[in-house]
């Protein structure tokens, strides 16, 4: 396996057979899905669901991450071919794990889209998959969240951002980027004293009653010290991770539409997304990647990361659920 499967293997996209097991195919080749998966509606079997959602019509400053979830798509193109690094077990070739393309909505009438998001999420997990969701601004997670919700109840929200997203904001039907959380938390489907957001750095008097890590604590104390933070306040009640791509600093990912200064290096943030194994994750996103922005593709690359070490934790929470059962 290896070097001999690389010059046969091609359009795993679509060719290969197995929803489980590494891919050798050319990094700078072929038809691109997330790690190689195989593109398919057919939930029948799958674990994990990785679905696109190119949205960015909630920004309020640069746009372009509704070409984010291709970059990450591309992106991670060079991974599949070995377990993911840190973990003691290999996420793709221990779960069923496919690409189920994207989100179908009209540009056009924006106020639809919501719905047909949640609905779109809703039969992921109906299907028995969990979802990981590549962005697309990050006003997406509030119509996902409501599909959580409606499963497991008011849930507990793991947020790595430079921001809050929780500006006061009425108007249930205003589709925003910034205040999605503070409406996901009146409208009771997040949680927030079992919710902790990482990375803060811009100001937000009112918390709602939610954790804050800010980035100068993550620096100051260490990525260990804000995990076991983490861990404290979300105990063992079912949590859903977003991963805003600007909680990194602009050294780090450029390509996004509101960067702040002073953000998390990637080593810190990939630390943590690696000790956070033990978490009761059922879904996650990515959001953010601001491909037009993005001039050396650092920051697809890191989405691309975030995205797999989402992946990981899933496994590992499934994995330790199979044990207990």
């Amino acid at each position: 396996m290896g070097l001999e499967d690389a010059k046969n293997q091609v359009d795993q996209a679509f060719t290969r057979d197995d929803l489980k097991g590494p891919s050798f195919e050319n990094a700078f080749g072929g038809a691109t899905s997330f790690l190689r998966r195989r593109y398919t509606k057919d939930l029948r079997g799958v674990d994990i669901a990785v679905t696109g959602v190119p949205f960015d019509q909630a920004v309020t400053n640069r746009t372009g991450t509704r070409l984010g979830p291709r970059a990450i798509r591309e992106a991670s193109s060079l991974q599949p071919y070995d377990p993911p690094y840190g973990w003691d077990f290999d996420v793709l070739s221990e779960f069923a794990i496919a690409d189920y393309g994207d989100l179908a909505f009209d540009y056009g009438h924006t106020g639809q889209f919501p719905a047909a998001l949640t609905n779109h999420i809703k039969g992921i997990l109906d299907a028995g998959a969990a979802s990981v969701t590549l962005g697309g601004d990050h006003y997406i997670s509030f119509p996902i969240l409501k599909a959580y919700a409606e499963k497991y109840g008011p849930i507990s929200l793991l947020q790595f951002d430079a921001h809050s997203d929780t500006w006061p904001d009425d108007d249930m039907d205003r589709i925003d980027h910034g205040t999605m959380f503070y409406k996901a938390v009146k409208s009771g489907i997040v949680d927030p004293k079992t919710s902790v957001q990482v990375g803060i750095r811009t100001t937000n008097p009112d918390t709602l009653g939610v954790t804050t890590i800010d980035a100068r604590e993550v620096h100051e104390k260490g990525p260990q010290a804000a995990v076991a933070k983490i861990k404290q306040v979300l105990g063992d009640r079912p949590c859903y991770l977003t991963f805003d791509i600007d909680a990194l600093d602009p050294a780090f990912a450029p390509g996004t539409g509101t960067p702040v200064w002073g953000g998390l290096t990637s080593a810190q943030a990939a630390i943590m997304m690696r000790d956070l194994a033990g978490i009761n994750i059922v879904g996650g996103d990515i959001v953010e990647v601001s491909p037009p922005f993005d001039t050396t593709g650092a920051t697809a690359i890191a989405g691309a990361h975030v995205a797999t070490e989402i992946l990981c934790l899933l496994g590992w929470n499934m994995r330790q659920t199979k044990a207990r059962a």
